[in-house]
């Protein structure tokens, strides 16, 4: 829609990696000599800034940037740095009530997460008052690699949680088939923040459009790359949010769903 063409009027170079590497790849594109970094995690975008305070930054995923001191004020950055930051004070709660509502039965809820991702500290926090409020016991379980993801679910199943809740990191994200696969071999009812797990066969999801997420990165793209500057271009957070449920999951798990939860959800996978 934006008119580029990727080879024609527009070159895009990828790299890819976790941990101490991201610093290595950013000192790779910006040795290359590119126009703008793109980011899809808060340890990359932390890791672009570490290696320039030049070469603008779009954030097509991230945490909270103000917390992790990517930038000063979301609606004025002031740095390098600008795009989409997918952190909501709310979602703890509102993904932790929808498990709850969906299985009743729920008292003790694993919690996966990757405990490399800068928000993740503030996420627990908000995460553990919603589950005092819905009278939940949270057990954590940190994974940052797949072996980890492994030993981390099958814990959950070992300590006997009623269900799981995966923060919405980008780490979730690529390794998605793994966590619906093991979750599924551990009959074990599972929240997701993206529509990519429900749809992958995940029991259900709430969370912003990653598709539409990167949708606008490319509008900030564009706009920089007619003249306009990162740190005048305010950090955009998500207004909108998607509720899907997959009935065939449920339906394997044992899971009814009431009828105003079905009612609130935007996609229904039968």
């Amino acid at each position: 829609m934006l008119g580029y063409i990727p080879g024609h009027n527009i070159a895009i170079d990828y790299r890819s990696g976790r941990g101490a590497v991201l610093d290595e790849l950013a000192r790779d594109l910006l040795v290359s000599r590119v126009d703008i970094l793109v980011t899809t995690s808060g340890p990359a975008v932390l890791a672009a800034k570490r290696q320039t305070t030049s070469v603008p930054i779009v954030m097509a995923m991230s945490g909270d940037p103000v917390g992790t001191g990517v930038v000063a004020n979301i609606a004025h950055p002031g740095e390098n740095v600008t795009g989409l930051s997918l952190m909501s004070a709310d979602l703890a709660g509102l993904r932790l009530g929808m498990l709850k509502e969906a299985v009743p039965r729920a008292r003790r809820v694993g919690v996966l997460f990757d405990p490399t991702e800068p928000p993740t500290a503030q996420e627990l926090r908000e995460t553990e008052i919603a589950a005092k409020t819905l009278a939940l016991t949270l057990e954590p379980l940190p994974a940052s690699n797949p072996d980890a993801l492994n030993q981390a679910i099958a814990k959950a199943a070992e300590l006997h949680v009623d269900a799981l809740i995966t923060f919405a990191h980008a780490f979730a994200f690529v390794n998605r088939a793994q966590i619906i696969s093991l979750s599924g071999q551990h009959r074990l009812p599972a929240m997701y923040g993206w529509r990519e797990f429900a749809e992958g066969g995940g029991l259900m999801s709430y969370g912003p459009n990653v598709k539409a997420t990167f949708r606008r990165a490319a509008v900030y793209i564009d706009r920089i790359i007619k003249g306009a500057r990162p740190a005048d271009m305010p950090i955009e957070q998500p207004s909108t949010f998607e509720f899907v449920i997959n009935q065939r999951t449920a339906k394997a798990l044992g899971i009814e769903f009431s009828p105003a939860l079905l009612v609130r959800a935007d996609e229904v996978i039968e």
